[in-house]
């Protein structure tokens, strides 16, 4: 109990011996708390202005619209397959994902948009709102030079211009932020990365639906031709025919007349298979929803410099304190060696 009680006493002396020391170093602290709050004024004047647009969506697993199970049995009999398209692979998670990857962004930054009366690519506004090229002039834009500048504004567009958050844990709702310093550039390049996946959506969502229909057209356009062949026969017939009484003289007109109906009812078949194709590539919804869009003008996400100051003046006094903690430590271990 004693010795508890000594261990005590000397961890109350040592601190009191400390704040001692950090009082007859108050104007050493005060100095370097100053200078960091100088330093952390100058800090927030060299932030410059940053706006957040932000679009708010929802990813669908499923698409909606007509069913096209009920034509399936129709049209397998001609060799089709109109099962639909799987939307797995465009789970919400796999989205967020797809927004970030190379292609989005780059098809992005290849699309022109007019932002300050300058109508110009995306890459080319980027390039010049953040001075990656102070004279462009002097430089060779071809095709390798193209693909390097991107690659670098892909890379910065990652690493803290784009971020893609769920709106809250409980709803499927996710938050697309894009930050920039101009508030116009940063809406529109948002609203095209958007764009851009929900194209590459209806692209990948609707290609089966697509093909099916591309080759249910030229079927179409076969048997329309085979049809209109069989109906100048049966007329070429039935002309020399006219005076033949005969039924044997007739077998040439019966089988053409079965031809034609037989292509009419396969051509009746196709058509009607190709105006539900048709309806089905109309009503397939796109996987994005969106559901806010960025409006002008933008927040700024820029902190006061009155944040700042604060925050360096509380490093200059941890880094002053610090400092003279330290040094006692080090002067009293001087001392008990001598």
């Amino acid at each position: 109990m004693n010795d508890n009680e000594a261990t005590l006493k000397d961890v109350i002396i040592s601190v009191r011996d400390y704040i001692r020391e950090l009082r007859k170093k108050i104007f050493l602290i005060f100095s370097i708390i100053l200078l960091f709050l100088i330093i952390g004024y100058f800090y927030s004047l060299s932030k410059y202005d940053k706006y957040v647009a932000t679009i708010s969506f929802i990813v669908e697993d499923n698409t909606e619209g007509l069913n096209i199970s009920s034509m399936n049995g129709m049209a397998s009999q001609f060799g089709f397959d109109l099962s639909g398209n799987s939307a797995s692979s465009f789970s919400q998670q796999n989205v967020i994902e797809l927004l970030k990857s190379r292609r989005i962004i780059e098809s992005t930054l290849n699309q022109y948009s007019t932002i300050s009366d300058v109508n110009s690519k995306f890459l080319d506004h980027y390039v010049e709102i953040n001075s990656l090229i102070e004279d462009s002039s002097l430089f060779n834009f071809n095709e390798t030079f193209i693909d390097s500048i991107t690659n670098v504004v892909w890379k910065q567009i990652l690493n803290g211009k784009l971020s893609l958050l769920y709106q809250n844990d409980d709803a499927s709702i996710l938050n697309l932020n894009y930050f920039s310093p101009i508030p116009e550039f940063a809406k529109k390049f948002s609203e095209g990365l958007i764009n851009q996946m929900s194209d590459m959506y209806s692209e990948y969502q609707t290609e089966k639906t697509r093909l099916s229909l591309n080759n249910l057209q030229n079927r179409s356009d076969s048997v329309f031709y085979e049809l209109q062949q069989a109906e100048r026969n049966l007329a070429r017939i039935k002309d020399r025919n006219l005076k033949v009484i005969t039924s044997s003289g007739r077998l040439d007109e019966i089988k053409y007349m079965r031809e034609v109906k037989v292509l009419n009812a396969m051509y009746l078949e196709l058509v009607k298979n190709l105006e539900i194709l048709k309806m089905t590539l109309l009503e397939d919804t796109p996987i994005i929803q969106v559901v806010d869009y960025p409006i002008l003008p933008l927040q700024s996400v820029k902190k006061p410099t009155i944040f700042w100051v604060c925050i360096f003046g509380f490093i200059g006094f941890l880094v002053a304190s610090f400092s003279v903690v330290v040094r006692k430590l080090i002067n009293d271990a001087l001392q008990e060696d001598n």
